[in-house]
């Protein structure tokens, strides 16, 4: 059985961001070794950069070395974790293995010495004040790790595949027996939830370079004041992919987007570049409302996009809203699914964790509160980390970005498969 550390998940994630997002290594573990430093030595000597972790009941004490163990002087980082808040100071440079106190060899580090088989540490006065530690500290267990970079070489190489392979999947797809030449998919939102990011997310992945086509912003009354289509080309081809991202005004508790404009939007009555009134919504005497629509005018999926970190604050009445809204899809049988974005500014994530972003701790009980909140089905309950602010793509965001676009594009054709067939012969066609 695989040796595993006593840091809790909580520890070792606050460690990691404290320390440059590194992965880390076991190599030693104090209590399977009788508490031998010289056993330590042998394990972790020339391991890279490496972290020592001292346990004590209340706090985690531990050293920080940038080369790791080597028979070379260094500066040493010590640092003490009390729950979520980290403490350090810095010493030397001394010898890595003068931390160490040693019946045989009594040279030591004399700011911070770790007496392994007498499980305690000794601390100096001026160390003690500064970490906030009593000069004496009892230890339960020691473990050393080697801290790796969270993406490295091999696992870069393994997400540019799954890019590539996302990306020829979707370049591929179609609509559902072609029952329209695209697919629409319609953004609904609280204002700043991130929907016109997501639609410029969308096409810098497929444009291979950062592009801004819908505008973005931090008003509070929202950007996007229009009702937008974009299309999708891949690369320098100028031919659209068959799917459309539809932006529209953001959803507020008494302002933003009028139900009757969402009603028109989804069965396909209004026009690209609609401008929105939130006070006087559309009506068929606008000079570009579709009065007769066909299926492919319609809405074939609805995507609710909210902010990770704020969906759990949303106002009583904004929340009822969007209930109201569901209760409606449902009704109509309209397909639709729930997209979190900026999930790389939750707490405690690092960019190691995007790859596996489901099953990071933080982010499930986020997807478990809106599957409790607003009564959506976890698995469709999908989560990206949106182009904001960056210059060049990523591609652990790109990504999540198409695996998010792929299951939407799932989600609408299988509400395509299940019109009723009269529809599909009158209305595709």
């Amino acid at each position: 059985m695989a040796t595993r550390t006593r840091l809790t998940w909580l520890q070792e994630k606050c460690l990691q961001n404290y320390f440059g997002g590194k992965r880390f290594c076991l190599l030693f573990k104090a209590s399977e070794c009788n508490f031998s430093h010289r056993d330590l030595m042998w394990k972790c000597w020339a391991q890279g950069p490496t972290m020592l972790v001292l346990h004590n009941e209340n706090y985690v004490v531990g050293a920080y070395l940038q080369e790791g163990f080597q028979e070379k002087e260094v500066s040493i980082t010590l640092f003490v974790l009390r729950e979520t808040e980290v403490s350090e100071c810095t010493i030397g440079p001394y010898f890595p293995a003068f931390l160490f106190y040693d019946r045989e060899n009594l040279d030591c580090i004399p700011d911070f010495q770790v007496v392994l088989y007498e499980k305690k540490v000794n601390i100096s006065s001026e160390t003690e004040e500064k970490l906030g530690l009593p000069w004496k500290v009892t230890i339960q267990e020691c473990e050393v790790f080697r801290c790796e970079e969270l993406l490295e070489e091999r696992k870069i190489r393994d997400i540019a595949l799954i890019q590539s392979n996302l990306l020829n999947a979707l370049k591929t797809y179609k609509p559902y027996e072609d029952l329209v030449p695209q697919t629409q998919v319609l953004l609904l939102g609280p204002i700043g939830a991130g929907k016109s990011s997501f639609v410029n997310s969308v096409k810098s992945v497929f444009k291979g370079s950062i592009t801004h086509q819908a505008l973005v912003g931090c008003d509070i009354n929202g950007i996007s004041d229009k009702y937008r289509t974009y299309s999708i080309t891949y690369r320098n081809d100028d031919s659209p992919l068959p799917f459309v991202l539809c932006d529209s005004l953001g959803l507020s508790q008494k302002a933003g987007l009028h139900m009757e404009d969402m009603r028109c939007i989804l069965n396909g009555h209004t026009p690209d570049r609609y401008q929105f009134n939130s006070m006087k919504p559309i009506t068929s005497k606008h000079p570009n409302y579709i009065p007769d629509p066909l299926l492919k005018d319609r809405i074939h999926c609805v995507v609710f996009v909210f902010d990770i970190n704020s969906v759990d604050q949303l106002s009583y009445g904004l929340v009822a809203k969007i209930k109201r809204i569901r209760k409606g899809l449902i009704k109509c049988g309209i397909l639709h699914v729930v997209l979190l974005t900026h999930v790389d500014s939750l707490d405690l994530i690092t960019k190691g964790d995007l790859i596996d972003i489901y099953n990071c701790v933080p982010v499930k009980l986020k997807l478990e509160a809106v599957h409790r909140d607003f009564g959506f089905a976890l698995s469709d309950i999908l989560v990206v980390s949106n182009y904001a602010s960056e210059w060049h793509l990523d591609p652990v965001k790109s990504m999540l970005i198409l695996l998010a676009l792929r299951q939407i594009l799932y989600t609408a054709n299988d509400f395509l498969e299940d019109l009723p067939l009269d529809k599909q012969v009158s209305e595709g066609k």
